[in-house]
């Protein structure tokens, strides 16, 4: 995600391809990336985990630092062709393979610990990366080559015995990779819980480059966006843990109603520097909620034997809701400038809150 932070940057100022295109391969590189989770999902709910995740890791490796050689349009949409594939397997794998691990009365607990980890990661990532990406994004490449040889690495030595897998009545490869569109109350859920990953996507892809336009440096974006992580990793386990007993759904719509206060920080905000250090804290508050309860309540709507179909159906959700973010802001961002873009954003996000609230009672019963 270090490197995902910049490379709005990189394409636009570097190899000077419009914003416009650059929104575009983002969302084809994510829908791509939807489209082929759930399949992927499902697939490893049948052959297990690792079988899929340590090849996504390798072909990751490989092809991340690729974006060095997009130059047009069409090398980039090859590139996020190719990362789009990539993500379509480590996105509900890895997910459905944590939940495979944890036990079930402490998910919540075990997500937002996994997600502190990943918050560390991604400070000790970013904050050094701005700076590293002002040089040069060569070795920003290189690093981000080396870190998936790492992670394969490790799924080849944490991995070495089967881990057991929830098993549950099985219907075709094709039912079971659709089941969670078919399900109502996971429909329900989706359309409101989008604005989590939608709003993940406006700071860490939309957010740098809003910062650049007003003129903000790489290094001071890298820092604000570290930390954000360093809220998350402080606090997340803490909060997850206090707010378990009462089940994932409860505190979304409050989460939601936090997002919009940060959207409309970024908006309001008179300086460059401020709205966006003000409005990236503000977020972090709601990070601390939905990182861990999202994840959790798609859990507990999945039923036996088809965790990793549902989470593959949630990343269908949530990768286009990322992969938006950017071609989104852009359009918004040319009608009625940031700032209206970013009461755009608040206004759909009380909208998002306001449904979370009025549909937990229903959610709450389904489980």
């Amino acid at each position: 995600m270090s490197v995902v932070t910049f490379l709005g940057i990189y394409f636009v100022r570097v190899a000077g391809i419009d914003l416009a295109v650059v929104g575009a391969a983002f969302l084809v590189e994510n829908a791509l990336r939807g489209a082929a989770a759930p399949v992927f999902g499902a697939l490893s709910d049948r052959v297990g985990r690792r079988a899929l995740l340590v090849p996504a890791a390798a072909f990751t490796a490989l092809v991340l630092p690729c974006f060095l050689l997009v130059t047009g349009p069409a090398s980039l949409f090859a590139w996020s062709l190719a990362i789009g594939l990539a993500g379509a397997v480590n996105m509900p794998v890895a997910s459905a393979l944590l939940l495979d691990l944890a036990p079930p009365e402490r998910r919540q607990a075990v997500l937002a610990l996994n997600y502190t980890v990943m918050s560390v990661a991604y400070t000790l990532g970013v904050m050094p990366a701005g700076y590293v990406a002002e040089r040069s994004y060569a070795v920003l490449a290189l690093l981000s080559a080396l870190g998936y040889v790492l992670v394969a690495a490790l799924y080849l030595v944490a991995l070495r015995t089967p881990v057991p897998v929830e098993t549950g009545r099985r219907e075709s490869m094709l039912r079971d990779t659709v089941s969670a569109f078919s399900d109502r109350a996971f429909l329900l859920f989706a359309a409101a819980a989008v604005i989590f990953p939608l709003s993940m996507g406006l700071v860490v892809i939309a957010s740098p480059l809003f910062g650049a336009e007003l003129g903000l440096g790489e290094g001071y974006i890298g820092l604000v966006l570290g930390g954000n992580s360093l809220i998350v990793a402080a606090l997340a386990v803490p909060v997850a843990t206090r707010i378990e007993p009462s089940g994932p759904f409860r505190l979304l719509g409050a989460a939601s109603l936090v997002l919009a206060a940060a959207f409309a920080c970024y908006a309001l905000v008179p300086h460059p520097a401020a709205a966006l250090l003000v409005g990236t804290i503000v977020f972090s508050f709601a990070e601390l909620v939905f990182s861990s309860a999202v994840p959790a309540a798609v859990a507990r709507l999945a039923p036996a034997g088809r965790r990793g179909a549902y989470q593959g159906g949630w990343a269908l959700v949530g990768s286009l809701a990322m992969g938006s973010a950017l071609a989104l802001s852009g359009a918004l961002r040319g009608a009625f400038g940031w700032q209206g873009a970013w009461l755009s954003y608040a206004a759909l996000a009380v909208l998002a809150g306001a449904s979370l609230y009025w549909m937990r009672a229903r959610l709450l019963e389904r489980v």
